[in-house]
């Protein structure tokens, strides 16, 4: 059993939803990223989303192109993303880890390559935002042939016609784009979530995963109630851009900033895995 499905089988026994923090690999910079990578299971991160810095990120808000650009600024590449898995598996870190990135540094790597790279580093899961169903099919026979779950993504347009399209061949989990457009919109609707994911739930027995837009522990708790896992990205990111802020400028170390920054993710965290008992 995969560590992505060790970890909702371990949670579903819990009955708890799980908690994915987004960070973004490299971002303020190398030494400061990989810290807060350690920090994030303590803080109570199930599973961690890796962002691989892209030039031209669509599918993502403000926040994260930002913190894409601080990232290839300090020199953040994708092979020392993967180191940066490969040191955590090293130094024992065991929570799985999905890549989130763009499909043309993959396609340039070579498919089979980069999966081959991915898997030896210790990478358990990859979201690849533009490749959609129909041209992810080399990339996921590699991905499948090496233990690597791609994860793909149900969004508020996607309808009943195209659904079917999304679900097959998907493995891992679906992750459940709440809101249309890009990262750190405004929150949807509870009552329309808790609806995408019944029909989620008929389509597919994958584990459902609820991100864009969830910026508060109140806002964790909600949508822990509805999914299998709540991932939170923009909330996080604008905490380690304040951080970054302060670290530039000399008012705060490294350590302090991972405290901080750690500090909020325990308390979307927590509120996730105490959705339910509420």
């Amino acid at each position: 059993m995969s560590r992505i499905a060790s970890t909702f089988a371990a949670i579903r026994q819990d009955r708890r939803a799980a908690f994915i923090p987004f960070i973004m690999a490299g971002d303020p910079d190398p030494d400061a990223s990989y810290a807060l990578l350690k920090a994030m299971p303590e803080a109570g991160a199930d599973i961690i989303e890796l962002g691989v810095a892209f030039t031209d990120p669509m599918a993502d808000g403000p926040s994260i192109q930002a913190a894409g650009l601080r990232a290839l600024k300090a020199g953040q590449t994708l092979t020392g993303t993967i180191e940066m898995v490969r040191r955590f598996r090293a130094e024992g870190g065991t929570t799985p880890i999905i890549l989130m990135g763009y499909a043309n540094p993959i396609h340039r790597r070579g498919f089979e390559s980069f999966v081959s790279e991915a898997a030896e580093a210790g990478v358990d899961g990859l979201i690849v935002v533009d490749l959609p169903p129909e041209e992810d099919g080399p990339l996921r026979s590699a991905a499948a042939a090496a233990g690597i779950d791609v994860i793909r993504l149900a969004t508020p347009t996607t309808d009943a016609e195209r659904l079917p399209a999304v679900v097959s061949g998907a493995s891992g989990f679906i992750y459940y784009v709440s809101v249309a457009g890009v990262t750190g919109r405004a929150s949807a609707l509870e009552t329309d979530v808790a609806a995408a994911i019944s029909g989620l739930r008929q389509a597919s027995s994958l584990p459902i995963a609820v991100g864009f837009g969830i910026k508060t522990p109140g806002h964790a708790a909600v949508f822990g109630r509805l999914a299998d896992a709540v991932v939170v990205g923009s909330a996080i990111v604008d905490r380690v851009a304040a951080g970054a802020e302060a670290l530039e400028k000399g008012a705060l170390d490294t350590n302090s900033f991972v405290i901080d920054v750690a500090g909020f993710v325990r308390e979307l965290a927590m509120a996730t895995r105490l959705a339910r008992k509420s």
